[in-house]
């Protein structure tokens, strides 16, 4: 038996028997040859024979080329195996998942952004999946808010560009200029109106620094101003300027405007630039000057008015304190102005006073002030003028006053001028006081003769009544805002002791002082009278007296209540109408109130006394004529004013019982009275001899301190009851008509009765209270009125 080795393929073979050759196969001798003996097996062991065998084997290199070959194919079908089973590993493993991985992009990459990769394997790919889509749900979820934020931020532009354009319309709309800067002040927007206020255009302001373009000045100085916009920047706060300054425009005029400025910051507040608002205030700081003007200045005469002449005395009497200086005050009153006023009317007034202000105001110096006080009263304040100066300025300016001729309407006046000089020193308090000294100097001027010039003295008589007189003025205005006025009354009586005349009481007005006490009438009516007080007190007297007429007379029975009217309020244009108002406002009966008016004011304002009595006649008011006689006019006067009585001056009345000629006096005008049916009225009975004179005389009634003295309407109760200066049954008679009503006989009896049994006095000039009391007692089933 052989064995091939090494893999060899066998060719062929060769068995040689003793000689005997068998052979099979390609027993070529190039072969490789392997040649064995022939060993038998028996039974009683090996047997070697004479034969062996040859067998042919393929070479060994071509074995092995052969084996290669075959080995090569088998490799190669191996591999194409392995490809192909690889190509399916890597088809089912590695390239479907790939390739769906792919659609999925495929389809995200297209827009869907439902599409997602599959996680559900177990591999790389399932935690690759799961890892993709996580940040695909991210970006999902970021896209959507980022759209979200795109549309809203397409909504902010679209609002930004819409409030832009309407901020761009606005500010090319309004009426103010604006101008708006960089951080570094070069401008960057420049509306329409800030063309036409600076007279620059906007091509050419933009990019300019806003110095060169918006250039502000002092309005009163010229001098340059901080523009606002670099106060605003470097101060970080807005800056307004409303008055005082000036827009240089372009061209170099001057154009008043209010300005303001603003820093304009970003998110971390630095300043990033600033806006300027300008206006044009040219209508309202020309107002502002005419309103200042009028504020300071006499609308007539162009002239300072009280106001500011005082505000330039006082700071002129604060510079005097200091030590700088000194000056004069001059205070000028016309001495023709009424004349012109009353003779031409109210338009030459007003042109005279025109005139003579601009003669004046051309004698002045720079510094020197003119002013209107008020009426023809002109004050000039010298300054920085000593008294003798002050003396040669005020006798130039009452020459020029008097070389003056004013012509109105083909009529020529002159006009004279009074004028009081006071120096302006440290020695002054305050203005009032200078004022008043001036004015004190200027009416003594007057008194002294007019048209002059006096200095003012402090020891001056004259002076110092009229200095007194202008502190009543004070002081009554001060008791009439403070209700210390009050009303006295005193009886006017019938002569005759057998008349029924009706009860009849002046109301005389009286003044309280600060500490409450009775100011005599005679201590301030002649203050109140030149200072033209009196109609604001006689309004005060009427209206009292109607509302005390009404409620005494409920408490005491009727009276006639006698009330008097100054001259200055018959000269009231309004006095009369306020007069017919009260009255007619009243519930008091008309036919129990006398108006009194003395002779004086009834001659010197005759026309309108006519008018005053005839409009209250009208109403069923009486007149009577006060200090009658003391004028010593003419009777004749009398036919045209519809007076009811005259009261005889108190200086014939006074000393008649003793001088014939006082009483031929009384006696003429009584008779006269009586002839054109006019009750008289004495006054100044202050004896039983005078009433006795009077009675004989046959005069009507009577008033004096003999009869009765002036009464507070405080004391009503026991005035109006208590005052019966009547003798006789008759007297008592009146008395118990005034306590009363009108009692019976039997009660008239019981009164008079009582009366003297209390020991009463024949003429009783006051009621005591016990003997009011004792008759109520005695009259007790009587009702009071």
């Amino acid at each position: 038996m052989f064995e091939l080795e090494g893999g060899m393929a066998l060719q062929g073979v060769k068995i040689d028997v003793d000689g005997l050759v068998l052979q099979s196969g390609n027993v070529d001798v190039t072969l490789a040859q392997v040649t064995r003996p022939i060993i038998l097996h028996g039974q009683h062991g090996l047997y070697h024979l004479a034969s062996e065998v040859t067998i042919y084997l393929t070479p060994f290199d071509q074995v092995i080329a052969q084996e290669r070959k075959q080995l090569l194919l088998s490799m190669g079908v191996a591999f194409m195996l392995f490809g192909f089973v690889l190509q399916w590993v890597l088809q089912r493993v590695l390239t479907a998942p790939f390739f769906k991985m792919v659609d999925t992009a495929d389809q995200i990459s297209s827009g869907d952004n439902t599409a997602r990769f599959d996680q559900q394997r177990d591999d790389e790919f399932g935690f690759l999946a799961k890892f993709i889509n996580r940040s695909l749900d991210n970006l999902t979820q970021q896209k959507d808010e980022l759209a979200d934020i795109v549309v809203r931020i397409t909504e902010s532009e679209a609002a930004l560009y819409k409030e832009k354009e309407r901020v761009e319309i606005t500010l090319q709309s309004i009426s103010e200029a604006v101008v708006a800067t960089d951080a570094m002040g070069l401008i960057d927007f420049f509306n329409p109106v800030a063309e036409r206020l600076t007279g620059w255009q906007c091509d050419d302001a933009i990019g300019r620094h806003v110095d060169e373009v918006i250039r502000l000045v002092e309005e009163d100085s010229g001098e340059g101003m901080l523009n606002p916009i670099s106060q605003a920047m470097s101060e970080v706060q807005v800056v307004m300027q409303e008055s005082g300054s000036s827009l240089m425009r372009h061209d170099g005029t001057l154009l008043p405007v209010s300005e303001s400025a603003a820093p304009i910051c970003d998110h971390e507040n630095q300043v990033v630039g600033a806006i300027m608002v300008l206006k044009d205030v040219t209508p309202t700081r020309r107002l502002a000057k005419e309103l200042s003007y009028q504020a300071s200045h006499d609308a007539l005469t162009g002239l300072f008015n009280r106001n500011e002449f005082e505000d330039r005395l006082q700071s002129a009497l604060e510079r005097v304190h200091e030590g700088e200086g000194e000056h004069a005050l001059c205070y000028i009153d016309l001495d023709q102005f009424k004349v012109v006023n009353d003779t031409c009317g109210h338009m030459a007034g007003d042109e005279l006073l025109r005139q003579l202000s601009h003669l004046l105001d051309k004698q002045m110096r720079e510094l020197d002030v003119l002013a209107r006080l008020g009426g023809d009263e002109i004050g000039v304040l010298l300054v920085n003028s000593d008294i003798d100066e002050a003396s040669e300025v005020s006798e130039r300016l009452l020459r020029v006053i008097n070389d003056f001729r004013f012509v109105w309407e083909d009529r020529s006046f002159e006009v004279g001028a009074s004028i009081g000089v006071v120096a302006v020193t440290a020695e002054n308090i305050n203005v009032s006081e200078l004022m008043s000294a001036a004015d004190v100097a200027c009416y003594a001027a007057k008194d002294l003769g007019r048209n002059r010039v006096h200095l003012y003295k402090p020891d001056d008589h004259e002076m110092a009544q009229r200095h007194g007189e202008m502190q009543w003025v004070s002081r009554i205005k001060r008791a009439m805002e403070e209700d210390r006025f009050c009303l006295y009354y005193q009886p006017i009586v019938p002569v005759d002791p057998e008349s029924d005349a009706q009860p009849h009481y002046e109301a005389l007005i009286r003044l309280k002082d600060e500490r409450g006490d009775l100011v005599p009438p005679m201590a301030f009516i002649p203050a109140a009278e030149r200072y033209n007080l009196m109609p604001m007190i006689d309004r005060w007297v009427i209206r009292t007296a109607l509302d005390y007429k009404l409620e005494s007379s409920l408490k005491c029975g009727d009276y006639i209540c006698a009330i008097n009217l100054s001259g200055a309020s018959l000269s009231d244009d309004a006095m009369l109408d306020y007069t017919i108002d009260a009255i007619n406002n009243s519930k008091v009966p008309h036919e129990d109130l006398i108006f009194e008016i003395t002779e004086t004011a009834a001659i010197s304002n005759l026309e309108q006394a006519e008018r005053f009595i005839n409009a209250l006649h009208e109403l069923g008011c009486r007149f009577a004529l006060d200090d009658f006689g003391s004028g010593l006019s003419s009777f004749a006067y009398l036919k045209n004013l519809k007076v009811d009585f005259l009261k005889i001056d108190g200086s014939f009345v006074r000393d008649m019982a003793t001088d014939p000629v006082d009483r031929a006096m009384v006696e003429a005008i009584h008779r006269v009275g009586q002839s054109m049916g006019i009750k008289t009225i004495a006054e100044f009975v202050e004896d039983e001899a005078i009433l006795q004179a009077l009675r004989e005389l046959g005069v009507d009634y009577a008033q004096g301190y003999h009869l009765a003295m002036p009464r507070s309407m405080d004391e009503c109760g026991e005035f109006f009851g208590g005052c019966c200066p009547i003798k006789g049954d008759r007297g008592v008679a009146i008395f118990a008509k005034v306590c009363f009503g009108h009692p019976s006989p039997s009660k008239q009896q019981k009164l008079h009765a009582t009366v003297y049994a209390c020991g009463a006095p024949t003429v009783l000039r006051t009621l005591p209270n016990h003997l009011f009391a004792a008759l109520h007692n005695s009259l007790s089933d009587s009702t009071p009125t």
